[in-house]
């Protein structure tokens, strides 16, 4: 008996395999586009002109992802995964040659706001999917190929986008994204088999939609324009916190009387899905502005190329992608995940503190440990909070439990770039003002390594203790906001993930799902 059922797994694990393949590819898709047109804008801007709107090329795209991921993941819920998915790839790809298209600046942003829209469904419609396929207990294996796929993407987006502009011109940055969407579509379309779901008769709640989007894009916005475009007690600034609160508070309420609220707020009964909603936030704080400050830290200072510091943001991104690979199996093999919160949290607070402690003497050899210090603390945390959140949650919440998980994440972003990024603007201006060089961060706020070599000396000096003296505040900072992650891991029960033995039902504060049974987990394999 044991031979026929081994040999009637095979199959299904080998198309297992190959739908998270599918589903590697539209990560790839999703996690690139921005990285690629990055590299592409000063171009883009000397075709297209309106360098005045040149944020919003960005601002659009962020705003319409944040804004829609609640929703697309409800629609999952409501009216089934695949379909969704499928509409969201071909609604980027929509954006995307509409993008490579614009004539002016102003129809980029206009078709930008499009590819976010499909962007929103992207990265939600992979976790859900991957939620419905793969039991908690076996999902740790695909951790590491995940955290694989951020890496590639984050070290190989800004490379690719300098060879596509150079080589092939600015509109291919966009274009590029049709053959890795026509291979997701493919092989989405005739491998991916879900469960059959009956198509909901509920209303959607657009009341609800309506006021979570003004909500999320007043907090964007604050933390875009806030400091940079408007001062941050500036009367626009006040306006978009009222709003966004507002908003917020009024979405509250709607959810609490709608009949299939956008996003069900008993999910937030759960106390590990909520620790794991603030764990995420703080580790999309940390690590984009990780990723933002380490580069300029390492161009200015230690006088890298822009693509070698992209290449040596390698130790922080593979041991990232190693211990995201070695907590998933060992996640798999024990059924165990608590001691990975808290042991990601210290790490990632220790790695900012060091990182904080650079000066314009850190080696290079240096600045990579820490930096790998930082990836394991972040490599433990990356995926174990959607598996946990996801574990938290009936089947039929995955969709709403894995955008809200990535909305969190989101916005723990735009908090982290806002914050670290205002404290370090603000180091940078008072160190060079009291060095006599204000002249140079009047002319440019990051000067590369080749501008920095035609200074004075004098003047060269002061902009590197200036930057290095930033990079210190933000980090320390941003260690010390993620000591929030730490406690909120203290408190992580440890709940058998489900997909081996039938869950005892539990009360809806202790982490787990109430009333789902091994027979659901069983048609979702």
């Amino acid at each position: 008996m044991a031979e026929p059922m081994k040999a009637a797994a095979e199959p299904r694990t080998r198309s297992v395999r190959v739908v998270v393949l599918a589903l590697m590819i539209t990560m790839l898709l999703a996690m690139l586009d921005n990285l690629i047109v990055g590299t592409a804008m000063p171009t883009i801007v000397g075709d297209l002109g309106g360098m005045e709107h040149l944020s919003w090329v960005v601002t659009a795209y962020t705003l319409a992802t944040a804004a829609s991921t609640p929703i697309w993941g409800k629609l999952g819920d409501l009216y089934g995964r695949k379909g969704v998915f499928l509409t969201s790839i071909v609604i980027f790809l929509i954006g995307s040659v509409l993008s490579g298209m614009a004539q002016d600046m102003g129809q980029l942003i206009g078709f930008r706001a499009v590819q976010g829209l499909g962007a929103g469904g992207l990265m939600v419609g992979v976790m859900a999917i991957l939620g419905d396929l793969v039991p908690p207990r076996e999902r740790g294996r695909y951790q590491g190929m995940m955290a694989g796929v951020m890496a590639v993407a984050m070290i190989g987006g800004p490379l690719a986008g300098g060879a596509i502009t150079d080589h092939l011109g600015w509109r291919w940055s966009f274009y590029i994204n049709l053959p890795l969407g026509a291979v997701a579509l493919a092989m989405v379309t005739v491998v991916l088999h879900l469960p059959r779901k009956e198509r909901s008769t509920a209303k959607i709640d657009y009341l609800g939609a309506a006021l979570l989007t003004v909500g999320i894009t007043a907090i964007v916005l604050v933390t875009t324009w806030g400091g940079s475009e408007y001062a941050w007690d500036s009367a626009v600034i006040m306006e978009l916190i009222a709003l966004g609160v507002a908003s917020l508070v009024g979405f509250v309420l709607v959810e609490t009387r709608a009949a299939e609220p956008i996003m069900p707020l008993h999910i937030f009964r759960s106390r590990n899905f909520t620790l794991m909603s603030v764990i995420g936030f703080m580790t999309g704080f940390v690590m984009f502005g990780a990723v933002l400050f380490l580069p300029l830290y390492q161009q200015t200072v230690q006088g890298a190329s822009a693509t070698n510091s992209g290449l040596l943001l390698l130790p922080m991104l593979l041991s990232m992608m190693v211990v995201s690979l070695v907590a998933g199996r060992i996640t798999t093999n024990t059924g165990k995940y608590k001691i990975f919160p808290i042991v990601g949290s210290v790490l990632m607070v220790t790695g900012l503190f060091l990182l904080a402690t650079m000066d314009t003497g850190t080696t290079r050899l240096t600045a990579g440990i820490h930096m790998a210090v930082l990836g394991a603390g972040m490599g433990f945390l990356m995926q174990i909070t959607m598996l946990v959140a996801q574990n938290s949650v009936e089947l039929k919440d995955m969709g709403v439990a894995s955008s809200a998980t990535t909305l969190f994440r989101t916005l723990g972003s735009s908090f982290g770039v806002a914050i670290m990024g205002a404290l370090f603007t603000g180091r940078v201006q008072d160190e060079m003002a009291a060095r006599g060089g204000g002249g140079v961060t009047e002319r440019s706020a990051q000067l590369d390594a080749s501008s920095l070599a035609k200074l004075p000396d004098a003047a060269r000096e002061a902009y590197e203790y200036a930057v290095a003296s930033g990079t210190h505040i933000a980090f320390l900072v941003g260690g010390s906001v993620a000591v929030v992650a730490l406690v909120a891991a203290l408190f992580v029960k440890e709940v058998p993930l489900r997909g081996t033995a039938k869950p005892q039902a539990s009360s809806d504060d202790d982490g787990t799902a109430p009333g789902r049974s091994a027979a659901l987990e069983s048609q979702a394999v």
